[in-house]
């Protein structure tokens, strides 16, 4: 045995990790996201987590999100096997918003949306009555130009907001309502995951979701949910819905004035309002924009790249881009809302089933 490889056995174990790997939990500039970079090739990024999940659970909720930069994760496959070394419950996307391709069990594409727009911050499926935890991207190929996905701390976000537009929020919470028309949204078929109407019924009751069939073709339909959730594990108030989303504003200019001119508010793809129906006003509409505008951090993406998101502490979004890009996703760890829970427990509604991949 040479002296450098004796040696090398000698060194305690975390002491050669802390030389293969770099933890800086407060990189580029700030906390979001922190970084964990890899200073030697080929560093089986699942192989790391494997050993160290504790540590990064702990960092990715206080930071909000993790980058993982330097790794040997090369596609689909590999990083399907980072899923599994991250958590032990990858999930199916269900109760669609947005168009997606499956690549593999549990991974997808990122969103499939036209490269010239941009993608407004959100936190994934805030909608719903069961969201991940985590939504974790892999960068397969390089953004030509742009293509950042910007972050922004939701509970930061909270803090920037007037308490009289949260407790507006928090007293009515936030409506939404969906129409999918063929053509101009997703399909019933694509966002359910089926050709029957009878499955997307039961579905949406078990998902506390009202449903009205319009004409042989759409489906509309209406869900209140909170503005405000708490984190689970952390316990933190954080600023967690779709209000500025999916509100017809948030599109450009010319196409939410084409939508609006064409179907009329009762029919528009997607639009949110206060619980109460209430119009949400323009000048908290500007408020909200204003507060994730403060808060938003990105970075470039390189190829491997892996960023894991807390999805209900940090808020994600998607700059237009110059092709070629290939972002792809998975979601983890779900949460069922605490109303959901007590329906259940009333046996209000029937146990959810599926979500799992």
């Amino acid at each position: 045995m040479s002296e450098q490889n004796r040696v090398a056995r000698t060194i305690p174990r975390r002491g050669r990790e802390r030389n293969l790997v770099d933890v800086r939990p407060d990189w580029p500039g700030g906390p979001l996201p922190a970084l964990v970079r890899a200073n030697v090739p080929d560093v089986d990024l699942a192989g790391w987590l494997a050993d160290h999940r504790d540590e990064v659970d702990e960092l990715a909720r206080r930071a909000g999100a993790v980058l993982f930069r330097g790794f040997a994760v090369a596609g689909a496959d590999d990083f399907r096997t980072v899923m599994a070394a991250l958590s032990d419950d990858v999930l199916s996307y269900g109760e669609r918003s947005s168009p997606r391709s499956q690549v593999t069990e549990g991974v997808y594409t990122s969103t499939e949306h036209p490269a010239d727009q941009p993608i407004v911050l959100h936190n994934e499926q805030s909608y719903t009555v069961n969201w991940p935890l985590r939504i974790v991207f892999h960068c397969e190929v390089e953004p030509g130009a742009g293509g950042r996905t910007p972050l922004a701390d939701s509970r930061r976000v909270l803090a920037r907001l007037r308490p009289e537009t949260v407790d507006g929020f928090e007293r009515r919470g936030v409506l939404y309502r969906r129409n999918y028309l063929p053509g101009i949204s997703l399909s019933w078929q694509t966002a359910f995951q089926t050709e029957r109407r009878e499955e997307v019924e039961a579905y949406c009751a078990r998902a506390l979701i009202d449903v009205e069939w319009v004409g042989d073709r759409q489906l509309r339909t209406r869900q209140v949910r909170p503005s405000v959730r708490r984190h689970p594990v952390t316990g933190e108030r954080t600023w967690f819905n779709h209000a500025l989303f999916f509100h017809v504003t948030s599109l450009p200019d010319d196409v939410s004035a084409g939508l609006r001119a064409a179907l009329g508010e009762e029919d528009l793809p997607y639009q949110t309002a206060y619980g109460d129906g209430t119009p949400i006003p323009d000048e908290v509409l500007a408020e909200l924009r204003a507060a994730y505008a403060a808060e938003t951090r990105s970075f470039a993406w390189q190829r491997g790249d892996v960023l894991l998101v807390e999805n209900m502490l940090a808020a994600h979004a998607r700059e237009p881009f110059t092709p070629p890009r290939r972002i792809l996703t998975a979601m983890s760890d779900p949460v069922a809302a605490p109303e959901l829970t007590e329906a259940l427990a009333s046996g209000t509604v029937a146990t959810p089933t599926g979500g799992r991949a």
